[in-house]
């Protein structure tokens, strides 16, 4: 699959591109091509057509993603000199041109603070799209439909370490289970035997009997103590049982709650960008921006207390039939 970025723009009509995001608009398909590249590269298509002045102008403003943080630090230099946004050349031409491609491109996947300090200073989008903007408080993946970031996922044996174990803690099943004994009060560890490094993992998680202190995620190797929360350590990150994302003891908003029998979460890894998702029983959330230190090894980790298990085994790729839960 080409991502939009690949195709040159004199390659693709207005209307053929209308087509293609129409066709993928809010449909479970593969795609690969972040929401806001989508919007980009509409952009961009639409000014080529209007000028190559045009063009040049908008390109200065409206970098790819991986310069958006670039960006967004030069706009909070600049904003008082242009307190109206940036000067972009035939902008109403360039607006008439990308109105019927607005509509297909859903803007509650993009990050506010990218709306807010890349896209609204353009001036190129209408202020009802950005009110609705405003009222969302959606946490929807930033690629629509299903991303192919994580089609293919590097193949790995998951098993739970005997040894990198809480003392309360019992390793079953070929080392695929752990479970804690009935009179832990406090929360302990236990890691995978094999780290992680280049390439992305997926793994699932399936908490069999359910305990309201249980936490899923990734750990270094250095100075982890199994014996305390993963949560609370500098070198631990980790998904709570109430939602919320833990690292060095601060939290972050996440998710729902998960705290019943049979709770399904798929962990996303990626260790050539170091980023790090959740799948929460069927729904996919994003990257966890917080998490913007992870080392370049990592092991899957999760935290029991009072009689928890938890199940441990490869998650199905996308390529596979019976795969439903993305």
């Amino acid at each position: 699959m080409i991502p939009l970025n690949d195709i040159k723009y004199d390659r693709l009509s207005i209307k053929g591109l209308q087509y293609l995001l129409q066709y993928t608009f809010e449909k479970e398909m593969k795609f690969a091509t972040t929401e806001y590249d989508v919007l980009r590269y509409s952009s961009m298509l639409a000014a080529k057509q209007v000028s190559n002045q045009a063009y040049n102008s908008l390109m200065q403003n409206f970098p790819t993603l991986d310069k958006a943080e670039e960006q967004i630090k030069r706009w909070f230099n600049f904003r008082k000199r242009f307190p109206k946004g940036w000067f972009i050349i035939d902008r109403r031409k360039i607006i008439k041109k990308l109105k019927p491609l607005i509509k297909f491109i859903d803007f509650k996947r993009i990050k506010k603070e990218i709306i807010y300090n890349i896209i609204i200073p353009l001036r190129i989008i209408p202020n009802e799209i950005i009110e609705s903007i405003d009222k969302s408080g959606s946490k929807l993946n930033d690629i629509r439909g299903i991303p192919v970031l994580y089609k293919k996922s590097t193949k790995f044996d998951y098993i739970w370490d005997d040894v990198i174990c809480g003392r309360g803690l019992k390793i079953k099943d070929n080392g695929k289970v752990v479970q804690a004994t009935n009179d832990m009060i406090f929360r302990q560890n236990v890691r995978t035997i094999k780290g992680l490094e280049k390439g992305i993992f997926e793994w699932e998680i399936i908490i069999e009997k359910s305990c309201e202190y249980t936490s899923i995620g990734v750990c270094g190797i250095e100075n982890f103590d199994q014996e305390i929360w993963a949560g609370y350590q500098s070198n631990g990150w980790v998904l709570n049982f109430n939602g919320y994302c833990y690292n060095s003891g601060k939290c972050n908003y996440y998710c729902e709650p998960f705290t019943k029998d049979g709770t399904k979460i798929i962990v996303h890894l990626d260790m050539n960008l170091r980023t790090c998702a959740f799948t929460v029983n069927g729904t996919k959330y994003p990257e966890v921006s917080e998490w913007n230190n992870l080392p370049s090894k990592l092991y899957p980790v999760v935290s029991l207390c009072a009689s928890a298990r938890c199940r441990i085994q490869p998650h199905q790729t996308y390529d596979s039939p019976n795969q439903k839960d993305d």
